[in-house]
């Protein structure tokens, strides 16, 4: 399938009728039924591993190697083995649908229950990372819900054959496919979707601090924030730095495209000239360019660090998602909290220290989805916490925070049965 080949619509509101009463029918499946289409799905995908790379590799070479997205948008074997690994854990957890919350029996004979029910309908708008059209349909289909999934146009050729896989599936399982719907990329069409209050009941922007402001300035369906995040990692005097030194490498360069990886560096003072030489070997290999504030520059000058830039303020706060970071020197721990609340995305923090009451203080006074003692970032992540795949990681406070996953993905019913009462 060509890029932008197809005649666009003009509008999107029929797509979105369609999954919405298609919706229904996801809430009727049973558990034993959205297990199977789950455990299809896996083998599939893996069935189909050699045309899923050949349509990521139509993406991959309109994209230029040097574009940060370009590690996001790459699907390789290995990572359509864990893409369908993801499936089957998906399939064997509790679904949260249908769970009772609460029950009890008033004083005028009113049986109430509250249980959690599928959201409904949910809109997901993300960039190039077509993983994630895999782990929010397997996460939706889990827990009853529709989802309308909106790419960006350097995933197009991926994600409609990826639907395409899906929809077969749902058709062997005699599901209506419309519960699982691929937008148009046109961007005219999105503010059609962030207004369609009566067919969509939540939306779930992906992507870049770009992205996310304008969803949450256009958006009239309610909205959950995922993705933007500007991680720190805190080494304090007292620090193990070998420890430290592997903690930061570890941050930074596993994969530094996500949304969990170090961006900046803060270091005690005291510590500066002994750990900064420590990290140069790992990051020099990386080719890591690093953004120094005046002490940091010139402990790795007198190394001869060869990627060196000296910091500038806009520096601090910045979401490289590249091999870059910036360092921070600190007088304290105090320091470190307050260069953090200036520039947090609330995202994931990390302090290395054997200080355990300094330890207490940074977990206690951190405001972050996340927060780590002696631990990677790279961590914050809904597989690594042990809840499957996630839609992504939630940086605000309302109804879920941190990795967005299974569990979150249902709302509340109050069912109350009576015998004739009146009030």
């Amino acid at each position: 399938m060509e890029l932008e080949t197809l005649t666009l619509p003009k509008t999107i509101i029929p797509l979105l009728e369609e999954t919405h009463a298609a919706s229904a029918e996801m809430r009727r499946l049973t558990d034993e039924k959205k297990k199977a289409v789950l455990e299809r799905l896996a083998v599939v995908l893996l069935e189909n591993k050699t045309q899923i790379i050949a349509e990521n590799l139509k993406d991959l070479v309109r994209m230029d190697l040097s574009d940060p997205k370009y590690d996001r948008l790459v699907l390789n074997e290995n990572r359509i083995e864990a893409l369908a690994e993801s499936i089957r854990e998906i399939a064997v957890l509790p679904d949260p649908s249908g769970a009772i919350l609460l029950e009890k029996t008033l004083d005028n004979g009113l049986k109430i229950k509250k249980v959690a029910v599928p959201m409904g309908v949910i809109g997901v708008i993300y960039e190039a990372r077509p993983n994630v059209t895999v782990d929010v349909t397997a996460l939706c289909i889990r827990s009853g819900n529709a989802v309308v999934l909106r790419g960006g146009s350097d995933a197009f050729d991926t994600n409609s054959y990826l639907v395409s896989l899906i929809h077969q599936v749902l058709k062997e399982f005699g599901v209506s496919t419309a519960c699982i719907t691929l937008l148009p990329t046109d961007r005219e069409l999105v503010k059609e979707l962030l207004t369609a209050t009566r067919f969509v009941d939540l939306i779930i922007p992906r992507g870049s601090a770009s992205l996310i402001q304008f969803v949450r300035t256009h958006s009239l369906v309610p909205t959950i924030e995922t993705g933007a995040g500007v991680c720190h990692t805190y080494v304090e005097t007292s620090a193990d730095l070998q420890k430290a030194k592997t903690i930061v490498a570890n941050a930074k360069i596993s994969r530094p495209s996500v949304c969990n990886s170090l961006e900046t560096i803060i270091v005690d003072e005291a510590i500066a000239e002994t750990f900064l030489p420590l990290i140069i070997e790992d990051f020099a290999k990386a080719e890591v360019e690093i953004f120094a504030d005046e002490l940091s520059f010139e402990v790795l000058s007198q190394h001869q660090y060869p990627y060196l830039q000296k910091a500038q303020e806009d520096d601090f706060g910045k979401e490289f998602t590249d091999f870059k970071c910036s360092i921070k020197t600190v007088k304290n721990t105090d320091g470190a909290l307050e260069h953090i609340r200036k520039h947090s995305t609330r995202h994931s923090e990390a302090i290395i220290t054997t200080n355990d009451e300094l330890a207490e203080k940074f977990i206690t006074e951190v405001d972050a989805a996340a927060v780590y003692t002696n631990a990677s970032t790279r961590f914050t992540d809904g597989g690594q916490f042990g809840l499957g795949a996630e839609i992504g990681i939630s940086t605000q406070k309302l109804h879920a925070r941190g990795p967005f996953a299974l569990e979150k993905l249902v709302t509340e019913k109050w069912l109350i049965s009576g015998d004739g009462q009146i009030r």
